[in-house]
């Protein structure tokens, strides 16, 4: 039978027709009998277990129960029109309640027999109750598929709901399709990997997922398709870097020579860390094997990555070559150039920037000093990626928070020179290891683990509204000291839905706290146009304002070490990796420094783990677990748009020794048969160039 009868559209299932399939599509993003399979259920109720009346408790989940119908009766007019069934055990009493399908029930539950009720309690006036609960006659013995022992629970919507897709309904359609398609489910992994880990086969997998006979099924039918999913992007990720590194020749940096000789000796004020010196050799290393460099360096806020990313620059200029640095922000890119151009002199290297910012006549002189190579560094933002930028040899590209540029952004910068330049690609935003193999997977990995001396841990306070007033005492304090404050909101104007402090209510408090003359105030956030920002930007780092009031627009790029607060206004509202980001502002000079998370007294589970957590350390790393288990990946780096973390059933918080399985699977693989042209792995090879067409691996069949 031909396999592509997956690829069929939904439309054709029976049963959906072209009003039910064009709703799935739009809520689910389900298309074809394929999404269908792979729309895995989210949880299970064991239909196994029958509970008694008197052992219902207010925090009773779904359970059900084994009673007679004793009286029904109709209840109400049109809108309050109700059915109520007393319903007996040998135990107790209790209702079941219907408001909708009254004419169903009414004909087909019948007074005195005995049926199965299945549902979730509630308990109102002092007796349990169940609305819309599902109904069955007992039967001794009784029969279908889903009902005897794990029911299958799946994602629905109130669409969907309308045309009755509920999780009953789903279940009923994907029961009938895999009737259906069965005889198509083929294997997708060769037999050598179903035996290494005693992984069910692909067809015995699918069925046990939607409809497991018992607990045991379900665990092995989960650890397959986990599997699976994680391999295939291992695979496919390590397998793009093998193809890259034939493919792409890189520039050769033999020569370590004057410019980062003189710089690394006479001019950087600091000692590197022993971190920084790792990194700047396996950068070394890199940049001599005669293939393409893609390297990401992470890196704790503070830990030093400009200074790696500037001598990776001059190791570039040395051996004859521009390099260039692409930051997500004007003012990340003015700050890395003030960084920069400060430790640097002309006479050194020829330092240049543009942003969108730039005036036209700026413009016109930076792309003729690039083009006949008398800029040796260039640092923008998006602006360098406009195909009027040319290089006449660039040979390193510098990606800074390189998550917030797309794939098509960061190629257009590759495609400026003949042969690729080498890519170093950086993050203050700590990735947990696991996200950082599934999304960086084809990168080498370089971290920065260590902070350089005489950094202070921040010390980090959280404070309610009702100690707003000791907080005022602290900013003044601080600020009699001769230190400067960052307050930061999350919003900029009042928010009808959210009752959220706001920069404009702020800034009219903090006036009032903190009056003129006595007191300068400067004002930073995303609307205002980007001369004004610099402006205030520039009043705040020369010291003549003492607080920044501003959104998270300053979450990177500001480096004032005269500045020793930082207040974060309902920092509930904030994720971990962006607290985290916000607290690294401060922390920066030799003054011990101080982080404030202020609060509403109602906190949610969640906002409650994030406070505590920011408290208890600094270690970005460890902070970034916790962020990866509260927020799932897409959020900590907004990977949404890299299309890599579009997974179905696996997990990385809690798969992580099965991402690690998987990882060491496809590199063996890899090493062993290069081109996968050995028998066992040709259904790999196929499956691989299906994914080059860009077919998702869950579209495999």
């Amino acid at each position: 039978m031909d396999n592509s009868i997956l690829n069929t559209p939904l439309e054709y299932v029976r049963g959906i027709g072209p009003n039910r399939a064009d709703v799935l599509k739009k809520d689910l993003g389900i298309f074809t009998y394929q999404d269908m399979l792979c729309h895995y259920p989210f949880r299970y109720i064991d239909r196994t277990k029958y509970f008694k009346i008197n052992e219902i408790t207010p925090d009773s989940s779904y359970i059900q129960i084994i009673g007679r119908v004793i009286s029904k009766k109709v209840i109400g007019e049109k809108r309050t029109k109700r059915i109520v069934v007393v319903f007996k055990d040998e135990t107790g009493i209790m209702e079941l309640v219907w408001f909708q399908s009254l004419k169903w029930i009414d004909e087909n539950i019948v007074e005195g027999l005995v049926y199965v009720a299945f549902g979730k309690p509630n308990l109102f006036n002092g007796t349990f109750s169940i609305s819309h609960p599902e109904m069955e006659p007992y039967k001794r013995n009784p029969v279908g598929r889903g009902n005897l022992t794990l029911q299958p629970v799946y994602n629905s919507t109130e669409k969907l709901k309308k045309f009755n897709l509920d999780s009953k309904g789903l279940q009923k359609l994907i029961a009938g399709l895999l009737d259906l398609v069965i005889p198509n489910i083929l294997e997708t992994l060769p037999q050598h990997l179903l035996d290494k880990y005693h992984l069910p086969n692909r067809r015995t997998s699918l069925l046990n997922i939607h409809f497991p006979k018992n607990q045991q099924d379900l665990n092995d039918a989960q650890r397959r398709l986990k599997f699976e999913e994680l391999f295939f992007i291992q695979l496919q990720l390590l397998n793009s870097k093998h193809l890259r590194a034939l493919k792409f020749k890189g520039v050769n940096f033999n020569t370590v020579g004057e410019k980062i000789n003189r710089f690394y000796k006479e001019i950087l004020p600091f000692e590197l860390t022993n971190a920084q010196k790792r990194v700047i050799k396996e950068i070394r290393i890199d940049t001599q094997l005669g293939v393409q460099m893609n390297r990401l360096i992470q890196g704790d806020v503070g830990s030093g990555k400009t200074a790696v990313a500037l001598m990776s620059m001059l190791l570039a200029n040395d051996n004859g070559y521009q390099a260039c640095m692409m930051a997500p922000t004007e003012i990340l890119a003015r700050q890395h150039y003030a960084s920069i151009t400060e430790l640097i002199t002309d006479d050194l290297v020829k330092v240049a920037i543009l942003t969108g910012s730039s005036k036209r006549k700026e413009r016109v002189q930076i792309h003729e000093r690039l083009e006949n190579g008398d800029i040796d560094i260039l640092i923008g933002t998006h602006a360098l990626i406009e195909d009027k930028v040319q290089f006449k040899n660039l040979g390193l590209v510098v990606i800074d928070e390189q998550h917030r540029f797309g794939v098509e952004q960061r190629s257009k910068l590759w495609r400026k020179s003949v042969i690729p330049p080498h890519i170093l690609v950086m993050t203050a935003t700590p990735i947990p290891r696991t996200l950082a193999m599934t999304l960086y997977g084809d990168l080498d990995v370089s971290v920065i683990d260590e902070l350089p001396a005489g950094r202070k841990p921040i010390d980090t306070k959280h404070l309610f509204e009702g100690q707003r007033m000791r907080m005022f005492g602290f900013m003044r304090d601080e600020i009699a000291k001769g230190r400067q404050v960052y307050v930061v909101y999350p919003l900029i104007k009042e928010s009808e839905k959210l009752d959220l402090m706001n920069l404009e209510a702020g800034i009219e408090q903090l006036s009032y706290q903190f009056p003129r003359p006595d007191y300068q105030i400067s004002i930073v956030h995303g609307q205002m146009h980007n001369t004004d920002k610099q402006f205030e930007m520039q009043q705040f780092i020369q010291g003549k304002s003492h607080i920044m009031v501003a959104t998270t627009v300053i979450e990177v790029g500001v480096n004032v070490p005269n500045a020793s607060v930082m207040v974060i206004e309902n920092a509930e509202r904030f994720g971990l990796s962006q607290l985290h980001q916000l607290r690294g502002r401060v922390g920066r000079g030799a003054e011990h420094s101080f982080c404030i998370l202020m609060s509403g007294n109602k906190l949610s589970k969640e906002g409650k783990v994030r406070l505590e957590t920011m408290v208890r350390t600094n270690n970005g790393f460890e902070i970034s677990e916790i962020d990866l288990q509260l927020r799932g990946p897409g959020d900590i780096t907004g990977t949404q748009q890299s299309g890599a973390l579009d997974l179905k059933i696996a997990n990385l918080t809690t798969d992580q020794a099965i991402l690690q399985e998987a990882r060491n699977s496809a590199i063996l693989i890899l090493q062993e048969d290069p081109i996968l042209e050995k028998e066992e792995n040709l259904l790999l090879k196929a499956h691989l160039k299906k994914l080059e067409r860009g077919i998702s691996f869950d579209k495999i069949s």
